[in-house]
């Protein structure tokens, strides 16, 4: 008995607690809306980009991996926005696993400097710290994308024999999308 007592008790504290707490909320007046500050961006702080679709990256990609495949060359191929994030990236057969990521690293180092890493590759005897930068490959192999002088995406190879090569791979990627 005196368990089911103690635990009524206890119900009723906790119960009259919880309605002192619900009525002092209740009493206070509530706070009033914060103003709501509305900003649009003004055109002179907008600036326009341009990218490929999905589809054009897979067409580039795809037309990369058909011109190694000519030359019985397993490369992986990756294309890049401007951003250096990946739109897509195709391993051939065979490709070996190092492909991959240095298909990716090369396309990054590609748009980022909008040059072909071959050429990016010689200006590491003037500044070798460049090679240091994360996410980069300063290998042959990697080609701009442009549109209206502009850098917009990279496409960059990896796999066959020689950096020479890949970039002429990643070159027929860039050549397709003209088409």
């Amino acid at each position: 008995m005196k368990k089911i007592l103690f635990g009524a008790t206890a119900a009723a504290v906790v119960a009259a607690g919880t309605f002192g707490a619900v009525s002092a909320n209740a009493s206070v007046p509530a706070a009033a809306p914060a103003a709501v500050v509305r900003a649009d961006a003004g055109d002179d702080n907008l600036q326009q980009s341009t990218h490929l679709t999905i589809e054009a990256a897979t067409k580039a990609a795809q037309a990369t991996l058909d011109a190694a495949e000519k030359e019985n060359q397993r490369v992986s191929v990756a294309v890049v926005d401007r951003n250096g994030n990946t739109i897509v990236t195709l391993r051939g057969d065979g490709a070996g696993p190092q492909s991959y990521e240095s298909a990716e690293k090369k396309a990054y180092t590609a748009v980022s400097w909008n040059a072909p890493t071959s050429v990016l590759a010689g200006r590491l005897a003037q500044a070798p710290n460049l090679k240091d930068i994360p996410g980069t490959l300063f290998l042959a192999g990697g080609a701009p994308v442009t549109a209206k002088g502009a850098p917009i995406a990279g496409i960059g190879v990896a796999g066959a024999p020689s950096g020479d090569l890949d970039e002429k791979f990643a070159q027929a990627g860039v050549a397709a999308l003209g088409k």
